[in-house]
């Protein structure tokens, strides 16, 4: 079993997930302050790692997409119920996996905010900036669970080019 941490604990160490070989685990109360907290320990990983000021942008962002929707959507009938995310950062890439407890459901059912009809809708736009953003982005077969990568460009690409 995995070792867990809860993001509204302040004295806690980071517990580093004893399968995942360095990954984290942090079980999320479903308040503001402890999704906060959260995702700024992951914030904090993607720095320490080298990665972009943009990079780190994309990855709160989605996460905290993921992490909105599973406490509002897949615990709308758990309320108190924490969410679950790991994470782990390596030089190359950021997996970042949000379950909760939920009943799940069918990410192919989310509306596409971009059509005519459903641009007043706020339903799918987070689904969207997720996929946007990550380089991947998978739904377990129940739809509890979302898991997330972020991979590095190549160096490359992550260099100026020059004004010509």
């Amino acid at each position: 079993m995995a070792s867990r941490n809860h993001a509204h604990d302040d004295d806690s160490p980071d517990q580093r997930d004893r399968r995942g070989g360095g990954a984290i685990r942090l079980d999320v109360a479903p308040e503001p302050l402890a999704k906060r907290r959260a995702l700024d320990r992951l914030v904090a990983d993607a720095e320490s790692a080298g990665y972009s000021t943009a990079a780190v942008f994309a990855v709160r962002l989605a996460v905290e997409e993921a992490l909105t929707n599973a406490i509002a959507h897949g615990h709308a009938k758990l309320p108190g119920e924490p969410v679950s995310i790991v994470w782990s950062v390596t030089p190359d890439r950021i997996d970042v996996e949000v379950i909760d407890r939920g009943p799940g459901f069918d990410p192919g059912d989310a509306p596409d905010p971009t059509l005519d009809e459903n641009l007043e809708k706020p339903a799918g736009r987070g689904l969207m900036l997720m996929r946007a953003y990550m380089t991947r982005v998978d739904f377990n077969e129940r739809g509890n669970a979302v898991s997330m990568t972020f991979e590095r460009p190549p160096a490359r690409e992550r260099e100026p080019r020059p004004l010509t």
